[in-house]
């Protein structure tokens, strides 16, 4: 099995109407589009949620979501 590419991809979003980036691997990106849309919900609307819970860099903070997302739905 080949590894992942673990390079990171800066990605505009907004938040609250103000442009900022995201880096994420491409695989981390793709997994958090499917979370956000099983959620019904934008992009854009995911990053804001996560920016008012973060309590660290915005990035790790998407990346810990996803991890989450996907552990939650494996126990399920």
């Amino acid at each position: 099995m080949t590894p992942p590419d673990a390079t990171s991809r800066k990605r505009s979003v907004l938040i609250a109407g103000h442009p900022t980036s995201v880096s994420l691997e491409d695989e981390f990106w793709t997994a958090f589009k499917e979370i956000a849309e099983a959620q019904g919900v934008s992009l854009n609307r995911l990053i804001a949620e996560i920016d008012r819970e973060r309590s660290g860099n915005l990035s790790s903070a998407v990346r810990l979501f996803v991890l989450h997302a996907l552990k939650k739905q494996h126990q399920s």
